[in-house]
């Protein structure tokens, strides 16, 4: 008769098996997801909410982007591939980070979604701890992959920004040239100062405010100030955040704030030959 001994060997796990395992509980996972979108999205809304997250957002704009990335999450649940969670956080990045949304707000809100899902997840296989079990072995290492998608694709966007914004600075903060006597800057008690921002390609708040108390701090001084080379997109990005453009003496380009100033100083250009008298 047989027995088992020491050297008696367990079949191994098939690989093949246990993958489509896991695929068959994400599948099932996915369709708890799917079935429930509503009440479960509502509930993630609610907990961003009281957990004072997105603060820089009001309940309805929380609600759609809690939509938004709801949807995503769960198509990467299904399909396995990240390219639209990424393009997504791109894109959610690009929108919130000049509202002030900081790195720990976003990842707090998809901590947020695992936890609300997980806790479906007990809701649903109460009974049955086997599978649950199962569902959470399959489900812990996409949601990681998830959180960490969306996470990078935030602090990579903000770094972004980050370097656009102190090119802007730089652009704004490059040396000061007196134009005439009078005509630039407080150093020389100048009564018009030009700003030129023809060479900034992009302007979020921070770089906005730094336009906006240059220009303040200047008329504090007794100065009339004129912003020369504003393009289209920089003046809406202004208006969107709030910057009162009619408050702003502007001229489209470098050489008519040069001719306003003058004329401001009451200096009058005349060409040289009529100023030499005439035999």
């Amino acid at each position: 008769m047989a027995t088992k001994g020491k050297d008696a060997q367990s079949p191994l796990p098939d690989p093949q098996a246990q993958t489509e395992s896991t695929a068959a509980l994400l599948r099932e996972l996915v369709a708890h997801l799917r079935q429930n979108r509503t009440q479960l999205r509502e509930e993630w809304a609610r907990r961003i909410t009281r957990a004072q997250l997105l603060t820089a957002m009001t309940e309805e704009e929380i609600f759609a982007e809690a939509t938004s990335v709801y949807d995503n999450y769960v198509e990467a649940l299904e399909t396995g591939t990240f390219e639209a969670l990424q393009a997504y956080a791109r894109n959610l990045s690009e929108r919130i980070i000049p509202r002030g949304v900081e790195t720990h707000e976003v990842v707090g809100i998809v901590l947020l979604l695992r936890d609300v899902l997980a806790r479906s997840l007990f809701s649903k296989y109460h009974e049955d701890f086997d599978k649950l079990n199962r569902i959470l072995d399959a489900y812990e290492p996409a949601a990681n992959r998830i959180a960490n998608t969306v996470a990078v694709g935030f602090v990579q966007e903000r770094e972004r920004i980050i370097r656009q914004r102190q090119e802007a600075i730089r652009e704004l903060s490059t040396p000061v040239l007196q134009v005439r006597e009078r005509l630039l800057i407080r150093t020389n008690r100048a009564k018009v100062v030009v700003i030129d921002i023809t060479g900034v390609a992009a302007m979020d708040s921070n770089v906005a405010n730094h336009l906006v108390q240059t220009v303040e701090a200047s008329r504090l001084l007794g100065a009339t100030v004129i912003v020369t080379g504003l393009s289209p997109e920089i003046a809406q990005t202004l208006v969107t955040i709030g910057v009162d453009l009619s408050e702003m003496a502007t001229v489209g380009d470098l050489q008519g704030g040069i001719e306003e100033a003058e004329r401001l100083l009451g200096y009058k250009v005349v060409p040289l030959d009529e100023l030499t008298p005439k035999a």
